[in-house]
């Protein structure tokens, strides 16, 4: 994709309007869901489903036979043990 760069303005009550230009590019609509992080000093929005997609990539390599919950639990454990908690 190529790079698009259009200076924003922050209004009144800290309200950011997406450009029609990059809209346009990203293909966004109206009501959709996007989610906001902080990386560093800049502010990324992402769509809800590129972090799901994303998250949900990391782990695909987790056999489905493994409970990651009990790997938690096991983990927290051998922790509180080794802390010299019960």
């Amino acid at each position: 994709m190529a790079h698009h760069q259009v200076e924003v303005q922050i209004g009144p009550q800290g309200r950011i309007v997406i450009p029609a230009e990059l809209r346009r590019v990203l293909n966004l609509q109206p009501g959709e869901v996007v989610l906001a992080r902080v990386e560093g000093d800049r502010l990324v929005l992402e769509r809800r489903q590129e972090v799901l997609r994303r998250l949900k990539s990391r782990f695909d390599e987790v056999s489905g036979d493994i409970s990651l919950a009990q790997e938690l639990i096991a983990d927290r454990r051998v922790e509180a043990r080794r802390d010299g908690h019960s």
